[in-house]
């Protein structure tokens, strides 16, 4: 979740830079800095740590100019340390970049440009960036032009902003995909840029905001917005008003929909730093587990409620698929009250987004009393769920303010992928070529997710098909059986619509008498290793006058031609599909509601935290 704030105008930049920062300090980086333009040369400050490093180091080492970029880093390839920290410089000192996203071929890029004689001082992916910036300066083009030509060798989901000693009378900033968001804000003869309008409120409430594939040049007396292939694009300012909840929501109409959207920067976040990319290792050091430990586990017991239920039962099929050991699942508020056989061979593992669940607090409590290891999976730093256990996994996913859990949904997904493998190779039960390519596909998940994001339009329109029903059915198997209990919960919060998950393989068992054409019935049914079996489903329910609609992999055209609607999704490792096929799914939860003039945010009869049994 990485966080941009640049300035450019008569003021001081290094001040407005910082203070923005701090706008944004409540995601909790892991490093922080800063780069100026003084006297027509670049001043790079940076530290690791929290931002109180960084602006210990500008007062000791004082910077000032009218033109700069900051940035605040949680780490996603290399250590979080200062060398590491952005911004980073190319090698001719002339160009500077901050980044936020995951540059997914960037071993190719590097190796390309160590080739042509390119020095790298990070471990980073984010440096490529710039020296590919640079490589096509030295080829004549301005940095305009440069970055345009830059930006097209990545691949991945990206927000990006560049400055350039070479031409100190401009910015340059690009989103691909739904890697985080760019905000520009209008001033009088200043211009702001940022990753989230928090961090440019204090000067501005006149703001554009960059469309996926967009990119603008940005000077003192405004800004002029491009395509990726160069044509010239229209733009409009928004203004923010003064309520500091509705500018917390910037572009969105509500709290979850942002949130949805914010799914590629968390899934990039809760990733960040916990994946040695080159050695394919995955690091974990808050769960405090060794070889050792992960060889005298016989058991781990996931307990959830909820949203965080239907995660830890696609965790089942992970870890036990994976690292080869048997996991129970259970509904934390049932736990204690069937005397679980638990012993000090099994963990207890807890998932809560606010980490303060009565049940699964008490879960946990139950678990400790009869000798198990504890483990978390918590979003909220500091809670209980987070200081009671033996160790844990943040998943990183920041403020999640509507009611309906979406990204702190996703999120677990990857962290139970990463523990999965983690427990595998300590155990000694995954080979090195199967870790790789596990690994290598994380890679992959922040662009995935954006895909699915990019299809909202085609969704909402299935929204208004289904926007009158009173029933719906949502079908799924293996690891996506999870996926429908999660869809179905999603409508039933938002929507007030009767939904029910059910196991496709059960359907033939009950739920089919229910069909007719009056029941929707939602099928997950991506291609992986069920999707023959789901395909039976499919002709059932069409058999009995049901109407289909079918979540499944781009080009499908076997499902196309079988189901009434498609929500179309990229094509995933089979793994990681959960992550995609729940996408579309939150987005027609939402869409439903938000048709129907619901309160989406705060449902009736809900709260985010459950803090009574």
């Amino acid at each position: 979740m990485c966080g941009i704030v640049g300035y450019i105008g008569p003021q001081d930049a290094t001040p407005i830079i910082l203070n923005g920062l701090k706008r944004l300090e409540y995601r909790g980086y892991d490093s922080a800095g800063l780069a100026v333009l003084e006297n027509s040369h670049i001043e790079v400050r940076r530290d690791a740590g929290k931002l109180s490093r960084l602006a210990t180091l500008v007062h000791d080492l004082p910077v000032h100019g009218h033109v700069g970029i900051g940035h605040t880093r949680w780490a996603t390839h290399g250590e979080p340390n200062a060398r590491n920290a952005h911004p980073h410089m190319g090698m001719t000192g002339d160009v500077v970049v901050v980044h936020n996203g995951i540059v997914e071929n960037y071993l190719a890029l590097r190796e390309d440009l160590q080739a042509e004689g390119v020095i790298f001082k990070s471990e980073t992916d984010s440096e490529v960036i710039v020296h590919l910036v640079e490589h096509y300066l030295g080829a004549g083009y301005d940095l305009t032009e440069a970055a345009r030509q830059a930006l097209g060798h990545l691949k991945g989901a990206h927000g990006v902003v560049l400055l350039s000693s070479r031409e100190p009378d401009k910015i340059v900033a690009a989103r691909i995909g739904n890697a985080g968001g760019v905000v520009i804000g209008v001033g009088q003869d200043e211009m702001y840029v940022a990753s989230d309008l928090p961090a440019i409120l204090d000067h501005t409430r006149r703001v554009v905001f960059l469309e996926s594939g967009q990119m603008a040049t940005i000077t003192r007396q405004g800004l002029a917005v491009q395509s990726l292939t160069g044509a010239g694009l229209p733009y409009e300012i928004h203004t923010i008003a003064w309520d500091p909840v509705a500018a917390e929501k910037g572009e969105y109409r509500h709290f979850m929909e942002k949130e949805i959207h914010e799914q590629v920067r968390s899934l990039t976040d809760t990733i960040g730093g916990r994946v040695d990319f080159d050695q394919a290792r995955i690091l974990l050091p808050e769960l405090n587990l060794t070889p050792e430990i992960a060889r005298s586990i016989k058991k781990i017991t996931i307990v959830a409620s909820g949203t965080a239920w239907h995660a830890g039962t696609v965790g089942k099929v992970l870890i036990e698929r994976i690292a080869r050991l048997p996991v129970e699942v259970d509904i934390a508020s049932e736990f204690r009250y069937r005397d679980p056989i638990v012993d000090g061979d099994t963990v207890i593992l807890a998932i809560s987004q606010s980490g303060e669940t009565a049940d699964t607090l008490a879960a946990m409590e139950e678990g400790r009393s009869k000798g198990a290891r504890l483990w978390s999976i918590v979003n909220a730093i500091g809670s209980q769920a987070m200081r009671i256990a033996d160790g844990y996994i943040s998943m990183l996913s920041g403020p999640e303010i509507g009611v309906a859990s979406t990204k702190a949904y996703t999120a677990p997904l990857v962290d139970l992928y990463m523990l999965a493998i983690l427990l595998g190779d300590l155990r000694g039960v995954l080979d090195e070529s199967t870790r790789r390519k596990l690994i290598a596909d994380l890679r992959l998940v922040p662009d995935l997710a954006g895909r699915c994001l990019d299809r909202e339009a085609e969704v909402e329109k299935v929204a208004r098909v289904l926007l009158n029903v009173t029933n719906c059915l949502y079908l799924g198997r293996g690891i996506n059986m999870p996926t429908a209990s999660e869809g179905a919960l999603k409508l039933k919060e938002l929507s007030y619509i009767h939904a029910e998950g059910y196991p496709a393989g059960e359907m033939k068992h009950g739920p089919i008498a229910l069909i007719d054409h009056d029941l929707p019935v939602i099928v997950i049914a991506p291609r992986d290793p069920w999707y023959d079996k789901m395909l039976s489903q499919i002709e059932q329910a069409k058999a009995r006058g049901g109407m289909v609609i079918a979540v499944a992999t781009d080009g499908d055209e076997l499902i196309a031609s079988k189901a009434d609607h498609v929500l179309w999704v990229p094509e995933t490792p089979w793994m990681l599909s959960p992550i995609t096929t729940v996408i579309p799914l939150q987005m027609l939860a939402y869409h439903i509601a938000a048709l129907r003039g619901l309160d989406v945010d705060q449902p009736r009869n809900l709260a985010k935290s459950v803090t009574v049994e």
